[in-house]
Parts: C-alpha cells; sequence; structure tokens
C-alpha cells in the first residue's frame, strides 16, 4: 500500500493535521491503533480543551470550527490568582479589541467532529485500529509495519507523522532521545456545576502543587482540572462525590458559589518529554510525541494545532509536490524552535517557580502578578503569546488560506 502521507496517531494532533493536508491533494493514510468507537479511545474523552485565539482560527480556516461552534464556550475573562498569597490579574480580551481569548470545547465533542470530517473526504483514509510495529527509513519513501484485525499490513509513505503521543512507538523506535521532567504531579479532570453562571469566565489558581483551573463549558457546567501530588491521585479519584466537592470548593472558593455537581473523575500524571529531534529522513515527530507539556496555561494542544498549521503551510508551498523533501523538513523544524522552546519554557519556568518553596520564589510570583495587574502593556504581551501569536505566524491562524494566489 503506497501513499503520499502516513500519520501515524489518529488523536487531536494527528486528525487535525489530516483535515489541514487534504486540501493540497496528498493522499493521506491516518494509523490509529484505538478504533475510534471504543469507550476507551484516550484522546477523545471528558478532558476539556481550552482553545487559543489562533487555534480557533487554524480550526476555522480547515473547516473545523463550523461543526465545534455550537459546543464551544467563549472565554471572555481569565482570573489568575495564588493560592494563599496576595496578588491577582484579570486578563480582558476587550483591552484588545477582541470578544474572548479563544473557546473551551470537550476533546469528546472535538472528536466527533474531526472523525466525521475524516470519513467524508475522499483523500483522507483512516485505518484503525491498527498498530505500528516497526518502522524503516530510508530512500524515497519510509515504510511502515502495521498490525490490523484483518492481519499484518505494510505502507510505504514518501512522509511518515509521528502523531503518537506522549510514549510515541516510533520515537522510541528510533531511539530519538529526549528531554524528561516528571513533576510528581497529577491532573484530576471532571466537569463540575456551580452555583452561579460563569459567565465566560476562566479562573486559574496557582499552586505548589500545578493550578487548580475552573474554565467555563456549555450551559451551567465548568471544566475542572485539579493538580495534586501523584501519591494522593487515587484518593482523591476514590472520594464520594460530597466530598470530592467539598474539597475542591475549600481549594478554589466560593467565586462561582458552591459547587452542586460532578461529573465523571479521571487522572492524567504531568511530566515534561522534548524530543531532540523532530524531523529525520522523510518523518517528523508532531505534538505530544515532539512536546509534551504542563497542562499550565493550558498550551498543550494549542503548540500542537501549530505543529499542524505550519507543517500544512510548508507542504502547500511545496512546488515538487514531494512531501518528505529534506530541505522542507529542514523549514518545518527551524521554524518550529522558537515557538516551543518559548511554550516549554514558559510552561515548565512557571511549574517550577510556583512549586518553589523559598521564600525568594513567592516574592518573585507575587511581584509578577501585582505588575500584570498594574501595567496593561504587560498584560497584553502576555495575553498575545498566550492566544498563539509567538513570532512567525501561520497562514491559517490569521485566517488565510494556505496556498496563496
Amino acid at each position: 500500500m503506497m501513499c503520499d502521507v502516513a500519520i501515524v496517531g489518529g488523536g487531536l494532533a494527528g486528525a487535525s493535521l489530516a483535515v489541514a493536508l487534504a486540501p493540497l491533494g496528498y493522499d493521506v493514510k491516518v494509523i490509529e491503533a484505538v478504533a475510534y468507537q471504543a469507550a476507551e479511545q484516550p484522546s477523545y474523552d471528558d478532558r476539556t480543551l481550552a482553545l487559543s485565539h489562533s487555534s480557533c482560527r487554524i480550526l476555522s480556516s480547515i473547516g473545523l470550527w463550523k461543526t465545534l461552534e455550537q459546543d464551544a464556550t467563549p472565554i471572555r475573562k481569565i482570573d489568575i490568582t495564588e493560592l494563599e498569597r496576595p496578588g491577582r490579574v484579570v486578563l480582558d480580551p476587550a483591552e484588545m479589541g477582541l470578544e474572548a481569548f479563544g473557546h473551551v470545547v470537550e476533546a469528546r465533542r472535538f472528536g466527533v467532529a474531526v472523525t466525521k470530517h475524516l470519513r467524508q473526504t475522499p483523500n483522507l483514509e483512516v485505518i484503525s485500529p491498527a498498530r505500528v510495529t516497526n518502522i524503516e527509513i530510508g530512500g524515497t519513501v519510509n515504510k511502515l509495519h502495521l498490525e490490523c484485525d484483518s492481519g499484518p499490513e505494510q505502507i510505504e509513505a514518501r512522509l511518515v507523522v509521528a502523531a503518537d503521543g506522549a510514549n510515541s512507538f516510533i520515537r522510541n523506535h528510533l531511539n530519538i532521545e529526549t528531554d524528561t521532567r516528571d513533576y510528581g504531579q497529577t491532573a484530576i479532570i471532571c466537569n463540575v456545576t456551580p452555583e452561579k453562571a460563569h459567565e465566560g469566565r476562566a479562573f486559574e489558581c496557582l499552586t505548589d502543587t500545578g493550578p487548580f483551573a475552573v474554565l467555563p463549558h456549555t450551559g451551567t457546567r465548568c471544566g475542572l482540572v485539579w493538580s495534586v501530588p501523584t501519591e494522593i491521585a487515587q484518593e482523591i479519584l476514590d472520594l464520594d462525590e460530597a466530598t470530592f466537592l467539598a474539597q475542591a470548593q475549600q481549594r478554589f472558593g466560593a467565586k462561582l458559589g458552591k459547587f452542586v455537581k460532578a461529573g465523571q473523575r479521571s487522572a492524567y500524571p504531568l511530566k515534561l518529554v522534548r524530543a531532540r529531534e523532530d524531523i529525520r529522513e522523510r518523518l517528523v515527530i508532531l505534538g505530544n510525541a515532539a512536546h509534551a507539556i504542563h497542562p499550565i496555561g493550558a498550551q498543550g494542544f494549542n503548540l500542537a494545532l501549530r505543529d499542524a498549521a505550519i507543517l500544512a503551510e510548508i507542504l502547500a508551498d511545496d512546488e515538487q509536490h514531494d512531501p518528505g523533501d529534506a530541505g522542507l523538513l529542514n523549514t518545518y523544524s527551524q521554524w518550529r524552535q522558537k515557538d516551543q522552546r518559548g511554550t516549554i519554557a514558559s510552561s515548565d519556568g512557571m511549574t517550577r517557580l510556583f512549586a518553589h518553596p523559598s521564600p525568594l520564589a513567592a516574592g518573585l510570583r507575587t511581584t509578577g502578578l501585582i505588575a500584570h495587574s498594574i501595567f496593561p502593556s504587560l498584560r497584553r504581551w502576555s495575553a498575545i503569546k498566550a492566544m498563539g501569536y509567538r513570532g512567525r505566524v501561520p497562514r491559517l491562524a490569521l485566517g488565510e488560506p494556505l496556498r496563496q494566489p
């Protein structure tokens, strides 16, 4: 079996890339280990995705936003505090002439939209369930060995994209080294219903065990992300609903009144994983396979979506119509370095700063929050970066077509 682009991993990043590439005319195959209809499909669960302003533009440009918009909740304000410390910052998009910083979408709803698009696009084929067991690199194509329900299969692709998550089989199989850091934290994630309307407000309370975030959701619901020490994560998961809500309430306060209901809880260990190489011969490492980061600031999927937008733009400009050309992949890697390094440094730096117990670190944290609350220019600078406008911005994030007239 032959194709132009084989995307290993049909989760958030891989599926978005496939949709972005579709108008370019490439024969694209998406290889996903877990069937999309399966209850355990890991990418499209109950997690809350905070999509930045640039991410919403990318999704609009590739035709996904019109399906997602009806289930999306605008982020109209962001309230940032530190647990039991002075200092508070309220970010308002009106300071930049915008109505919202972005939108919140449930990962499960994203999955429904993107898989529908994949199935309806003629030059996109989903091969699932299928597990990659080997990859051979070299020459004019790379060869993937698959284990499918029907037995072994082989795919030859002019470009292979590894978008198979933080524990990427392809990255590990090719012995691509990573820089890793275990934060000793686990994110407990669920939906909660508060007494008061959220009115599009997002809240992030920064603590020594990671952020406690409450994000606006459809209707009266909110998405809760509660970072706890890993050793007590199971204990939090096992709490009865009333006790869980009481402890969450104590952490959050009464900003939205009382928490009256909680949905099913899930847990995700928090680690930094960054690949030291993001390209090899006719291969790109993309999304969480290239950089899994801490959820502080909610930048993980947004960073991956910019990876996909930029790779699609570079392939759109290829006059030779060879998606695996070494020059193209080098251009991709060089373009992505500044954004990836800056986003990872910000996420990792904030996580370590807020976990540091020293009085000096506490003073720096408080000073930073107060400075942001006083100076509008500092708030705008931070908000622009958080919205995904860092360095050279891809066309899709500017609302422009991939191919220029």
